[in-house]
């Protein structure tokens, strides 16, 4: 009776789409209690940034039922590069599974691991964390959600340990960054310093956030080793795809290994052209589309079957692209009623009459709920830098240190707030509910926010420069 009384008692988990539309639904009454407002562009060394002297009030525009309900559709538009991003990669990722190769290759690296298996998510977390630091790996991690899927679940561990080394490792990488073009390396630009001056400084943050994501994941993956009825996916994974042993002596074949070397070179492209050519999501999804049409053939199949499989993956990934455009829709509420630079200037305002020492802190967690409605990177730091730099000059607080406060709170809550669109389609990949993410995140989230406060607030006292 006690258990039949708890069930009854028991808050429905809200499924995503219902929390981004009521997401929406709040931004659509805020637009009517925020008055309109916003700054001047001007171009600044070739990005377009605002100028913090200009805010000034604009026509109210608050939202009606057409902008609400036409919200969803004009997100879509808006981030559809990343919706067929999306589904691309779900089609390679299809054909590359109907080859056997992704499942035969994992079956294989388990059986070489034997007792060392441990190793594979600390040492996962650390190279996803190196990708976030450096090249800024982010939308890209989309692409290993599969395989890190289907490997952890073939050790023994849940979703939540394929999500945490992606997407937890590769944002402990990207909010502590040592030289992340997207977020040090705009930001750097729009205040004048050097490009990646600081950068001993970061490097010690993000060898504090890695070591301590590391020790979070690899205890949760021991656990869930031990005990898998422990995992709060414990039910969701075992409807989701479960794995079959009856495949774990599958011959590893040459046509497999050749399929295999395909992907390396996938990724090594990937790598190169983030880094050389600065590739985006269009290059990347060329790519993949490339290596689903090469791999097919490569790996056994006809070409109708190779096609079959684009397909099928891609609609395994329906879920997860449509997400994103929901997560996006609230934005676009906010855009069009003209209140994101009465949000940003109503912040700054907040925190212009503390002192640096409690300031700085303020810069930095105003960041991390600027990061809610701007969660681009370089978008963020276009908006909010023109405005905090030269405030936080007034009170005291190195140009450095602003940037270092904005790339932590930009960063961090990219992995937890619902209007990121690649966090929210990683999650639909997996099948994640967002609520059980958060409740498995947020213990890690703290110590981050506490990590990320106590940096800026060192940064602030040794007056991180050159200024």
């Amino acid at each position: 009776m006690g258990a039949n009384r708890a069930a009854k008692l028991r808050i429905p988990v809200p499924h995503t789409y219902v929390l981004l539309v009521v997401i929406m639904l709040v931004a659509a009454l805020a637009s009517w209690l925020i008055p309109a407002g916003e700054f001047d562009r001007v171009v600044h060394e070739g990005r377009q940034i605002i100028d913090p002297a200009s805010f000034h009030s604009v026509p109210a525009n608050p939202a009606g039922l057409g902008t609400v309900i036409t919200a969803f559709p004009k997100a879509l538009i808006e981030v559809a590069d990343i919706v067929f991003y999306i589904f691309i990669i779900g089609g390679a990722f299809g054909v590359l599974n109907q080859t056997g190769t992704i499942r035969a290759g994992i079956h294989r690296l388990v059986r070489r691991l034997g007792t060392r298996e441990w190793l594979i998510v600390p040492g996962l977390t650390v190279l996803f964390a190196i990708g976030g630091g450096t090249i800024g790996i982010a939308e890209e991690t989309l692409v290993f959600l599969p395989t890190l899927y289907l490997l952890a679940r073939s050790l023994g561990y849940d979703s939540l340990v394929a999500g945490g080394v992606a997407l937890v490792g590769a944002s402990a990488g990207f909010s502590s960054a040592f030289l992340n073009p997207f977020t040090v390396g705009v930001a750097q630009g729009i205040v004048g310093l050097p490009l990646f001056s600081g950068i001993q400084f970061r490097i010690v943050v993000w060898c504090l956030f890695t070591v301590v994501t590391v020790v979070y994941l690899s205890r949760y993956a021991a656990k869930i080793k031990a005990d898998p009825s422990a995992s709060p996916m414990y039910e969701i994974d075992r409807q989701h795809e479960p794995v079959d042993d009856s495949s774990a002596e599958e011959e590893f074949t040459k046509r497999h290994l050749a399929v295999l070397l395909l992907c390396a070179v996938a990724l090594g492209a990937l790598v190169v052209g983030a880094m050389r050519w600065h590739w985006g999501i269009l290059e990347l999804s060329a790519l993949f589309f490339a290596l689903a049409v090469v791999a097919g053939p490569v790996g056994g199949l006809s070409p109708n079957a190779t096609a079959d499989s684009f397909i099928a993956g891609a609609a395994d990934m329906t879920y997860a692209g449509l997400v994103v455009g929901l997560a996006r829709g609230s934005l676009v509420i906010l855009q069009q009623a003209n209140v994101m630079d009465t949000i940003t200037q109503a912040m700054a305002h907040a925190v212009s009459t503390w002192p640096a020492s409690i300031s700085v802190l303020g810069i930095y967690f105003m960041q991390s709920l600027l990061n809610f409605i701007i969660p681009s990177g370089s978008g963020q730091a276009a908006v909010s830098l023109p405005i905090l730099a030269p405030l936080g000059e007034l009170l005291g607080i190195t140009r450095q240190t602003n940037v270092l406060a904005f790339q932590l709170g930009d960063g961090l809550t990219n992995i937890l707030t619902p209007t990121q669109g690649y966090f929210m389609a990683a999650l639909g990949i997996l099948r994640i509910p967002w609520s059980v993410w958060a409740r498995w995140l947020l213990p890690l989230l703290g110590i981050w926010l506490v990590l990320g406060a106590i940096a800026v607030v060192v940064a602030n006292a040794i007056h991180l420069g050159p200024f």
